[in-house]
């Protein structure tokens, strides 16, 4: 079974190890593994959530863009 956390969460989380709090005990908190933890740290550390989000985004219109132009040509 797979969770999916939004990215304002994993900002969450984030800032609760630039707090103070130790890794082993966030990642038993919230059930995630330590390389999930640095892989979420390498992407999303020092941001905002609204920064993340936005870098989602960007990220999902850059992945739809192409394939629209190209398969609606009638011909």
């Amino acid at each position: 079974m797979s969770k999916r956390m939004t990215e304002s969460q994993i900002v969450a989380i984030l800032k609760e190890a630039e707090a103070g709090m130790p890794v082993k005990d966030i990642c038993r908190k919230y059930g995630i593994g330590n390389s999930t933890f640095y892989k979420w740290r390498g992407k999303y550390g020092g941001m905002e959530a609204s920064e993340a989000a936005i870098i989602n985004l960007l990220g999902e219109l850059g992945d739809g863009s192409t394939s629209t132009s190209r398969n609606n040509r009638n011909g």
